[in-house]
């Protein structure tokens, strides 16, 4: 018996970030830090050097789609943990233990990643790369003019 693969729409979207999203939580547990949090240290961690904390919090709003207000206690916590540090009046940057746990955590999911990818065609994974980068760009517009007064 043949099946078809489903149709790429919300819900086969959904459920493959979900599932992914679980693996990286589990990745993440024993050390520590939420998924949130690690939105959060990984704009850190890609930023040359310090930067502002409005442009963390304005990076982590526009990737997850959550309040300002958890983005912001998101920060808070990974400075708590020591993972951020306050530079200046406005800025932050990533300290060591931060730069060693990103560094960690990524080298694992990396492994995780590599089999959840395996076998799949770079042709297919850039197919799919341009279809959910397109569906991502219409839902932010939807979701702006949603948020219009």
């Amino acid at each position: 018996m043949t099946t078809t693969a489903p149709r790429a729409e919300g819900r086969t979207i959904a459920l493959a970030h979900y599932a992914g999203r679980a693996v990286l939580e589990h990745v993440l547990a024993p050390h520590g830090i939420s998924f949130l949090q690690s939105v959060t240290l990984r704009l850190a961690a890609i930023a040359d050097g310090a930067v502002e904390r409005a442009a963390v919090v304005d990076g982590v709003v526009g990737a997850v789609k959550i309040p300002e207000s958890e983005a912001r206690r998101a920060i808070d916590g990974l400075t708590a943990a020591g993972l951020l540090a306050p530079e200046g009046p406005s800025a932050l940057r990533i300290t060591e233990a931060g730069r060693e746990l990103y560094a960690t955590t990524t080298a694992e999911t990396a492994v995780i990643s590599a089999r959840l990818y395996a076998g799949i065609s770079e042709e297919d994974r850039a197919v799919a790369g341009r279809v959910l980068t397109l569906v991502t760009e219409r839902a932010d517009a939807e979701l702006a003019a949603l948020r219009r007064p």
